[in-house]
Order: C-alpha cells, then sequence, then structure tokens
C-alpha cells in the first residue's frame, strides 16, 4: 500500500536518534511510553533518561518506595500515570518474575496501560500487528483521509482504531507505528504542516481540499472551573513549617503542600485574617503575615484553572509538629509548589 510503505520509507531516512530506539528490551519501550504520553519529547527526554539511571531494571523501579518515584516524576503532570507506573513495576517484578507479558492482550493488564501503549509495546517489542492511534495519527489519518468525525467521539475513536488497523504494514508493525506517530509529530504538525515537501502531498484529501487547518475535528472541551488556592506558608522561629500530603484521590494524590484554604472568591490582605478558617487554625497564637504575590498565579489543568497565592506566615511556635524549612526540596510536591519553593528566600 502507497500510504504505508511511504511513511515508513520516510520513517528509514528521518527518525530522530531517541535512546529507546537502540533497543527492544519492553521496560525501556514501556518506560518511555508512559512518560512522553501528553509530553513533548523534549520535556519528557530529560525523565525518560533520569529513570533508566535511577531504576535501570524493573525490579529496582519495584523496590523503591512511591515518595521517591513521584519526587523523580515532579514536573511532568498527569502524576497518576506515575502512581500507576510504580504499581505495574511491582506487579511484572512481583508476579511476573520480572518479564513483561508478551501480547497486546496481556499488557492490557498492566495497571496504566491502555489501547495505545499496549499496542505500541505489543507491535514495538513482539511485532505484533497492533496498531496505535495516538494525537499525531489521529492527525495524519485525518488529513491524508479527510475524515472530519471527531476524534474524541466514541464514534471517531472506534473509526480511526479500525482505519489504522486496515492499513497499518503488518509485516512490519512496530517501524509501521513509529513511522507514522514520527511523520504526525515531525511531518504533519499541527500548525504549520511541511506539506509542501510531504511525501504524501499527491493524495491528501485535506491539501486537495483545502482543509489541512481545519483537520483533525475535536469536540468542545468540558467547561474549564475556576478555583481560588490560598497556601499558608508557616515560618517558625525555629525555622520549622507546615508540610501536608494530600491522601484524597485527585491529580496530586500523595504529593506535599502547605497547608490549603480554598475559597470561592479572591482572599485579600484586608480580608484574609478575618476568614473562618485562619482564625479557627491560629485561634490565640500571633503572627504576622504577608502576601507573596501580589498577582494571582494561574495554573492551568486540563480541568480547572487554579488561582493561586502564596501566604507567608511568621509565629513563634507552629500550631501542630512540623518539618525543617531545609528539607522541603526533599519532598515530591505539585510544580506550582515546587516552583515555589525554588523562588522564595527561606530563612536560613
Amino acid at each position: 500500500m502507497h500510504f504505508n510503505k511511504t511513511l515508513t520509507h520516510w520513517y528509514s531516512v528521518n527518525k530522530r536518534k531517541l535512546p529507546w530506539r537502540t533497543s527492544k528490551y519492553p521496560y525501556y519501550i514501556w518506560l518511555s511510553e508512559i512518560i512522553m504520553q501528553q509530553t513533548q519529547i523534549k520535556q519528557g527526554l530529560p525523565y525518560y533518561e533520569a529513570f533508566v539511571k535511577h531504576y535501570p531494571t524493573v525490579f529496582d523501579l519495584a523496590n523503591a518506595d512511591e515518595q521517591s518515584v513521584l519526587k523523580l516524576w515532579q514536573g511532568l503532570g498527569y502524576y497518576s500515570r506515575a502512581r500507576n507506573l510504580h504499581a505495574s513495576a511491582k506487579y511484572v517484578a512481583n508476579e511476573l518474575n520480572g518479564v513483561f507479558p508478551k501480547t497486546y492482550s496481556g499488557l492490557l493488564k498492566l495497571k496504566g496501560v491502555g489501547d495505545y501503549t499496549a499496542s505500541a509495546i505489543a507491535s514495538i517489542c513482539y511485532e505484533e500487528p497492533t496498531a496505535v492511534v495516538d494525537g499525531n495519527v489521529y492527525r495524519v489519518l485525518s488529513r491524508y483521509y479527510g475524515i472530519e468525525t471527531p476524534i474524541n467521539s466514541s464514534q471517531g475513536i472506534k473509526e480511526f482504531k479500525t482505519l489504522a488497523t486496515a492499513i497499518m504494514d503488518t509485516q512490519r508493525p512496530g517501524d509501521y507505528n513509529q513511522a507514522v506517530m514520527e511523520f504526525g509529530a515531525m511531518q504533519c504538525k499541527p500548525k504549520n504542516p511541511y506539506c509542501i515537501v510531504c511525501p504524501l502531498n499527491e493524495s491528501c484529501v485535506a491539501l486537495q481540499k483545502g482543509k489541512v487547518d481545519e483537520l483533525p475535528v475535536k469536540l468542545k472541551k468540558t467547561k474549564v472551573t475556576k478555583k481560588h488556592f490560598n497556601f499558608l506558608v508557616l515560618i517558625s522561629e525555629d525555622k520549622k513549617t507546615l508540610f501536608e500530603k494530600r491522601s484524597a484521590k485527585g491529580i496530586w494524590q500523595n504529593l506535599y503542600q502547605f497547608p490549603l484554604i480554598e475559597t470561592a472568591t479572591e482572599l485579600t490582605p484586608e480580608t484574609f485574617e478575618s476568614h473562618p478558617k485562619i482564625a479557627s487554625y491560629f485561634k490565640n497564637n500571633a503572627f504576622e503575615y504577608s502576601l507573596y504575590n501580589t498577582k494571582k498565579l494561574v495554573h492551568k489543568l486540563s480541568h480547572q484553572h487554579l488561582y493561586t497565592k502564596f501566604w507567608i506566615i511568621e509565629l513563634n511556635k507552629l500550631p501542630k509538629p512540623g518539618i525543617p524549612i531545609s528539607e522541603l526540596k526533599t519532598y515530591p510536591t505539585p510544580i506550582l509548589i515546587g516552583n515555589f519553593i525554588e523562588e522564595f528566600q527561606f530563612p536560613s
């Protein structure tokens, strides 16, 4: 078939030199796929290299404590991926004696491994003809075939998976899957794709119809909610602070943060001290406070925007046991908290 043969040839000439492409060791492939989900290669590559250095085998990762794994992951976001990565490493090491499942269906049993990741590992490591469909593949197929079905609809997910399976190179599934993903990342880019020098430009429906910028089609995103986060950075005379582990399920589960007060509206220096939670938190303990950032920091997540302020609170004694300020950087934190810790001049 012209499409898949053209792509695999293009890939053989243009593919980037990436460390996990030098081996078909499933641990490396799995690690790279989990890290690179929803992450650009230039951002994810240092994390991949750090994980391989700290945990060269699945047994090393399985034996690590979760806090260390989360700390190494810090900054990538989507922390459930790190927790699932750790859980699957334990399963492979302890239940499967370190041997990864060798089939698509077997790989799906690993926590955090879905259709895309299972297809990638099965095809690259074991040459099983299972088609990958990620954002790059959606873009390439929708443009080349002129498909206007929304890619994030149930119909679109099924339609594109069926098409990807039908047109893949079953003789070289690993190379083909990597080729179509690489082509989407480097050639058929979201904006300003290189259509003039594209090897598929003569048969691309979107190019012929002038719809390159219109494809792929996506349904409108879920409404983004707005939240006001107020972090209390307590500093005692003996240079200790309060740092809390988030135990509730959510994107920051098991990460650490300063005490948080979430408010429906913006908290100002004029309203801070009179807020009921502040009054009850400190009771009769005298304290001085100041606002670190007069301008709200907006931390944007996929479904919510966090309007964040850091309140510096100096007092004689903490209202409950804390940790030395010098140990803050050893804890895994959301990037929002990590950046503050790096920037703020804590007393030494």
